[in-house]
């Protein structure tokens, strides 16, 4: 038998306010829940008058999402007491399977966070109809979060988790009644989460250009909470929320979405919009990043975002790619070159492969990706080898380009070699000109020294209509209107199949431009053409 979780005596109290969920709302899945069936995660489980607790789940991640209960905002769109009353039934069955319980998928800190944010967030269509005794169960399964997610804060994986787990105990000591101690002991353990994950230039320390999105979703209303009730807000809040603005528009390509890096998958529109509009700092994007270690040139309506870091720490590169010196490249409206992003539904085994360098729009050496991902179960899938080191210089040149020089030691301790990338971008914004070369500790060419083969990928975005030319010459035609000539000045180039991971669609066949090294160099170029 599993142990229960000691809780302590309960104490009565009350809720006195709903926080505002910011996240789209759609009727549809609303309407599907009313029939008996859960639209969640790209897969559909029918469960007739049931509850979807008593069913197998069809996927891990539709479990998450399951149990999170973040689809309770959809319920908000129907005004019917009857879809209100089986919500309750829904959530009451939850109550009597895993309410007492502190182990197991349901109870993982990060789940029990978002969930317990949900139930704050939308109270008033869970508890409006509801008789005394649901109330006070109710009341008591929140109560049981916030003790548990206090013990267990600090052992919650580093970034997002964590995070969350000290936004939903801010969420309920301000959202539930409580003593003045207990709000303030709350808002410090959040000033401090805040601190260490949130970056001096505003990105976060996953970096993943998708996490500000996700934790403004909930620390936006979190600051308004503290405000319409008269608490004080916690000190580095408001400062985090204002840096956080401008990382975001740092990663959005001009068509609005973001680059894909480090396990970004797409961002829903509508969240996206939902989290912008409170966005009072306007101005021009950076031209870098230097804490998250992202580089951004622009000029004309070309942007390229390159990746020129690697984790900040070894907890934190379970969930980061094998992505270094990477880059994205947007025209207007349009995303030419992109990395193949993180699935959004898929299972583990996608999301590892969404990890290795291969996917990503930059030089693979042997086919090995520069960060090893560690296969144990005890470690978990963290880099136990690669990127250590990055140099970067970032000039302009007489004629008014843009220029970006990077090299990183990924590659050092498997081959004695460096990968250095340059890129160039005009003036005017139309012509891009790129080197990659491999290289000798000493910065010398690596003639004939590593023994696998070397390629660079381009990745391209799949509404890109690619053409070859001939050997060295690849067209890439946008359906918006524009076209980009890929020309291999030094090496081979070739159009390969692909796969695109972060479509709204699921994942998606695309193609790919491969270069292959036949010196120690290659030169390459882009050219605009309207």
């Amino acid at each position: 038998m599993q142990p229960r979780l000691r809780l302590g005596s309960w104490k009565r109290t009350k809720l006195l306010v709903a926080p505002t969920d910011l996240r789209a709302i759609d009727p549809f899945v609303a309407e599907e829940i009313m029939l008996g069936r859960f639209p969640l995660a790209g897969r559909i489980l029918e469960v007739g008058e049931d509850s979807p607790f008593a069913h197998d789940m069809p996927s891990e991640l539709f479990s998450v999402r399951l149990q999170s209960f973040s689809w309770l905002r959809h319920i908000r769109s129907s005004k019917d007491d009857e879809c209100r009353g089986r919500t309750r039934f829904i959530l009451d069955d939850w109550i009597d399977r895993y309410g007492s319980w502190a182990t197991g998928g349901a109870w993982e800190p990060d789940v029990a966070a978002q969930r317990l944010i949900a139930w704050l967030s939308h109270s008033p269509i869970v508890l409006q109809g509801a008789d005394a005794g649901f109330y006070r169960r109710f009341l008591s399964s929140v109560y049981h979060h916030v003790r548990y997610l206090d013990r267990m804060c600090d052992f919650a994986p580093d970034g997002l988790p964590r995070f969350r787990a000290r936004i939903a105990l801010a969420f309920a000591s301000i959202a539930m009644e409580n003593s003045a101690s207990s709000i303030r002991r709350a808002s410090r353990a959040l000033d401090r989460e805040i601190e260490r994950q949130i970056l001096p230039d505003g990105g976060h320390i996953s970096r993943n250009p998708q996490a500000a999105v996700e934790l403004l979703l909930d620390l936006l209303p979190l600051r308004q909470t503290y405000i319409n009730l008269g608490h004080e807000v916690p000190n580095r809040l408001i400062p985090a929320i204002d840096r956080m603005f401008p990382a975001i528009r740092f990663f959005r390509h001009q068509g609005g979405d973001l680059a894909l890096f480090n396990g970004a998958t797409l961002t829903l529109a509508n969240d996206l919009m939902a989290v912008l509009r409170y966005d009072e700092t306007a101005g021009q994007p950076f031209k870098a990043l230097p804490h998250s270690q992202f580089q951004r040139l622009s000029a004309g309506d070309t942007v390229i975002i390159t990746d020129v870091g690697r984790p900040l720490s070894d907890d934190l590169s379970r969930v980061a790619h094998a992505g270094c010196l990477s880059f994205e490249m947007s025209s207007g409206r349009q995303r030419f070159i992109v990395n193949c992003g993180s699935p959004r539904f898929a299972g583990s085994t996608l999301r590892e492969i969404a990890r290795e360098t291969a996917a990503h729009s930059t030089v693979i050496l042997g086919d090995r990706s520069s960060c090893r991902i560690s296969r144990s179960d005890f470690l978990g899938p963290i880099f136990v080898d690669g990127v250590r080191e990055v140099d970067v210089n970032r000039q302009t040149g007489t004629d008014g380009s843009d220029r970006l020089l990077a090299r990183h030691d990924g590659y050092l301790g498997r081959y004695g070699v460096l990968h250095e990338r340059e890129i160039r971008l005009s003036a005017d914004g139309n012509k891009i000109i790129g080197r990659d070369r491999i290289l000798l500790p000493d910065r010398e060419p690596a003639t004939g020294v590593y023994p696998e083969p070397a390629l660079a990928r381009f990745h391209v975005h799949p509404s890109v209509t690619c053409t070859q030319l001939d050997e060295q010459t690849i067209r890439l035609d946008s359906a918006s209107g524009g076209s980009w000539t890929f020309k291999a000045i030094a090496g081979t180039a070739a159009l390969t199949e692909d796969v695109f991971f972060a479509d709204a669609s699921g994942t998606r066949p695309s193609e790919q431009i491969e270069l292959t090294f036949l010196t120690p160099e290659i030169v390459w170029s882009f050219t605009y053409s309207p």
